[in-house]
């Protein structure tokens, strides 16, 4: 099984520890295409240099690719908004998962879309069991 995981690059990396304890879960259930959104060496402005065609293009190509996608939405992304609209768009088997925090709330684009599951989480162990659920 091939996984897309999506997390926020540009809109802050505060949870890029996070990130990639989640890609090693989900390491278990498959192939993950999207390993580099655990790197802590990947910074916001990762990319700035780089040609944004390309970044568009093989991100793009990974989703269609995955049979399934995994989006950690608590930190806003315009990017990984994208991504699920575009993997939506695709008919993939899409899950998001939330931590509840006191200065935002989850997108009504998201939190509202029917196609989309979602999970709310407070520890890595809640990940670890939303994900067994889920696959």
């Amino acid at each position: 099984m091939k996984i897309y995981f999506a997390g926020s690059i540009r809109g802050g990396r505060n949870d890029a520890e996070l990130y990639a304890e989640i890609i090693s879960l989900l390491g278990q259930y498959g192939e993950v295409l999207t390993e580099h959104i655990g790197d802590d060496s990947l910074s916001s402005m990762h990319g700035s240099g780089a040609d944004p065609v390309h970044i568009f293009e093989q991100d793009s190509d990974w989703v269609k690719e995955a049979d399934v996608i995994v989006a950690e939405v608590t930190t806003p992304s315009l990017g990984v908004g994208y991504e699920i609209g575009l993997a939506e768009s695709l008919e993939k088997k899409i899950l998001c998962l939330y931590r509840e925090q006191e200065d935002r709330s989850l997108s009504a684009m998201i939190a509202g879309n029917r196609h989309l599951s979602i999970a709310e989480y407070e520890s890595i162990e809640d990940i670890e069991n939303i994900l067994k659920d889920f696959f």
